[in-house]
């Protein structure tokens, strides 16, 4: 078996239709109304946003005498008031790599306003299972002890896997339907910690309150390092939209608030 690190891959991201955008603009007659967003999605956001309320400009609604300028502010009064619907239209996609299914089966709990592609274990046949060596037990007195032991019983689950395949002959098996049958119930035997592969595809407002829950110092270790990674990256690539997002160190591994939670 092989010790293996978790790793985050930022795939893709909303990106606007520039000539979509402006013919909104001109419709409402104000074609020459532009953003300082830095970003596709926190524009969008200004966007959906003033649209809700005509405040691109003073006078498109007779309510509304002031408007905020610039996006950080904009967006920051978004985030105040918890106008939530509004950061849906935003989304990114990730995809996780050498997850354990202790991961993926905590993951999939954030199910509103996510998406999962998980590796199929019916179809992926296991040989050379690979995991992450767990904080807590890196951390401990006996931290060598563990790390053999660990290895020692995956490398035994391991054989299993290699057994059976022999025992079943899957090799020439033609028939893929039997395959899957018998790679299936193969499975059973494999651990829950072993390296897997989801993506995972969110939109901001889900998004905020995963890396919220996720990185709480109660959460599982395993989510709370990947989700470490997820928020880092999203407030690179959105500074205005992450702006009220706090960070500390709790037993070594990073916790994530927002000063608006869950809006």
């Amino acid at each position: 078996m092989q010790f293996i690190q978790p790793k985050v891959f930022h795939v893709a991201h909303t990106t606007l239709i520039p000539g979509g955008v402006q013919d909104y603009l001109d419709a409402l007659d104000i074609p020459d109304w532009v953003t300082d967003a830095p970003s596709d999605v926190e524009q969008l956001i200004e966007v959906m946003g003033r649209g809700c309320y005509r405040s691109f400009e003073p006078g498109m609604n007779k309510n509304v005498t002031k408007i905020r300028e610039g996006n950080e502010p904009y967006v920051a009064n978004i985030l105040k008031t918890r106008h939530g619907s509004v950061v849906e239209h935003g989304a990114d996609s990730y995809i996780f790599l050498d997850v354990s299914r202790v991961f993926t089966h905590e993951l999939v709990r954030n199910r509103i306003g996510n998406s999962f592609s998980q590796e199929s274990l019916r179809y992926v046949r296991l040989d050379a299972l690979k995991a992450w060596f767990p904080k807590v037990f890196a951390d401990h007195p006996q931290a060598d002890y563990l790390r053999e032991f660990f290895r020692k019983n995956f490398e035994t689950m391991e054989s299993w896997q290699l057994e059976l395949a022999r025992i079943l002959d899957i090799e020439h098996i033609p028939d893929f339907k039997t395959k899957k049958k018998l790679t299936s119930a193969m499975r059973r035997l494999a651990p829950i910690g072993l390296a897997t592969m989801i993506g995972f595809s969110g939109n901001h407002r889900s998004i905020r309150w995963a890396i919220e829950q996720r990185t709480d110092d109660v959460a599982e270790e395993e989510i709370r390092l990947v989700f470490g990674q997820v928020a880092e990256e999203q407030r690179r690539c959105y500074p205005n939209l992450y702006q009220d997002m706090r960070m500390e160190v709790v037993d070594g591994l990073p916790k994530y608030t927002f000063e608006n939670s869950k809006i």
